[in-house]
């Protein structure tokens, strides 16, 4: 067999294991994604003001929900290392210290959504806005113990590499959202119309029966009885501390990247109500396509970091190398979908005219990122397989908060970059923010590969040379 036929061979064979355990992945997050893609399209048919107030309240709970969906993904490389390294009471107290910090988080959380009104008026929205935005985000916040429940046992299930349960509760939580959000959006069964805010209480109730779910088939699964024998409830605040070592970064390195739209979308808040309703069209079909690079990094941080847990380099460079190709070539179809079918998809939120065709014309500049977003999830996938979650925190930070956001400013806002371009400036930026990031993190990760080899091959020799 030739050498090009072996490398395709095992580029075959690790595409078909990674994309069979990442498939089950993108299918929960498209899932709990749709949810909000129900609330978008069911609440945008009340009115123009309901799905602005979707998309300013969502504004306020994206950059939050990311921070702690993030902050928990650190139990998914370290359940997988442990797996990798046969250490099963490891992964017990690590999922309970999780826990822990996952009850502090939602505290915190439901109090800043409590805040959404005056985080709001301070940045000057549209007015009319206001008050359904703040009141959806207060909405939400019965569920945040929910989804931070669901999303800590959905990182236990996939570091156990345990992909399908998740999904399937999470297409459960998926088909009872529809109707719930249609008894409570349009008035239904004896309920009052709430309009966007009956789809944020539709939201929460729906996270809650997911949490219980997949807690009640985790408790029951005959696979892991062993590893929650005689399993110690008490927080150990030196784990707590490793976990927020590892997970906050992550979370801030999430947050960062998917805040910035949240940001974008608040600050078109100021044009009113129609350029809100565009903007939130192209966001929510960004951010679904968004989930199929991320549940592939999800897979490449699982296979990675178990590659490490087993003591096999190569393997962990191979399964990163796969990763990013396939994320790469999965990209080119997305961009395809915005470029040839632009006006069939505004249509499906829409039938505003002048909506849907400022839309049409932000799908063309989401079409043009989706190279560098895969790219950049990709690598932030592996390096999280790495453990290495610092730097690229402050890489994304640069790209994204230091670049993107400023130049968005001028080119949207002001005339220091020629005439003030609208919504369209700030789409630029992105585009010019993601491609930094992905070159950035492309940097880091050779540079993090070329470390451990070199330190691994320093240690093999000082061990020859003590044996001889």
């Amino acid at each position: 067999m030739s050498k090009n036929n072996t490398l395709l061979s095992r580029f075959s064979n690790e595409s078909s294991v990674l994309l069979k355990l990442s498939v089950p992945i993108m299918i929960t997050q498209l899932a709990t994604q749709a949810m909000g893609f129900a609330d978008t399209v069911m609440a945008g048919r009340v009115s123009p003001v309901d799905l602005a107030a979707i998309a300013l309240g969502t504004s306020l709970w994206l950059p939050a929900l990311l921070l702690l969906r993030g902050l928990i993904m650190a139990l998914t490389p370290i359940t997988a290392f442990h797996r990798g390294a046969n250490k099963h009471t490891q992964i017990a107290t690590e999922l309970v210290q999780m826990l822990w910090i996952v009850l502090a988080s939602s505290i915190m959380l439901i109090i800043y959504l409590n805040f959404g009104e005056v985080i709001l008026t301070s940045i000057n929205v549209a007015k009319e806005v206001i008050p359904v935005a703040s009141d959806y985000a207060i909405a939400l916040t019965y569920g945040v113990p929910g989804i931070a429940l669901f999303y800590t046992l959905n990182a236990f299930c996939e570091g156990m590499n345990n992909t399908k349960a998740p999904m399937v509760f999470s297409i459960i939580g998926l088909f009872i959202n529809v109707p719930i959000n249609y008894i409570l959006i349009y008035g239904k069964l004896g309920v009052p119309a709430l309009g966007a805010v009956g789809s944020g209480f539709a939201t929460s109730i729906v996270y809650w029966l997911m949490s219980l779910m997949l807690f009640i088939y985790i408790k029951r699964h005959a696979d892991y009885k062993h590893i929650f024998q005689n399993i110690d409830f008490s927080p150990k605040l030196a784990q707590v501390w490793s976990l927020l070592k590892l997970g906050l970064p992550i979370g801030i390195n999430i947050a960062i990247s998917g805040s910035i739209f949240a940001v974008i979308a608040l600050l078109i808040g100021r044009l009113g109500a129609a350029n809100i309703a565009a903007a939130q069209i192209a966001l929510s079909i960004s951010s679904m396509t968004y989930v199929i690079p991320m549940s592939l990094a999800f897979g490449i941080t699982i296979r990675v970091g178990y590659a490490l847990g087993r003591g096999d380099e190569a393997a962990a460079i191979l399964k990163t190398k796969v990763g990013i190709i396939n994320a790469i070539l999965i990209s080119l179809v997305a961009s395809s979908a915005f470029l040839f079918f632009p006006e069939l998809i505004t249509s499906i939120y829409t039938k505003d005219p002048m909506i849907a065709a400022t839309a049409t014309t932000l799908l063309a500049y989401t079409a043009a990122y989706q190279m560098s977003d895969a790219l950049q999830t990709s690598i932030s996938g592996a390096l999280r397989g790495y453990k290495d979650t610092k730097v690229p925190m402050f890489l994304a930070c640069m790209a994204y908060w230091g670049v993107a956001l400023p130049l968005g400013v001028m080119l949207s806002m002001t005339d220091i970059i020629g005439p003030a371009r609208g919504e369209s400036g700030f789409w630029i930026a992105i585009i010019t923010g993601l491609t930094l990031g992905a070159f950035l993190l492309f940097i880091r990760l050779i540079y993090v590969i070329k470390k451990r080899s070199k330190s691994i091959a320093t240690n093999h020799d000082l061990a020859a040379a003590l044996v001889h």
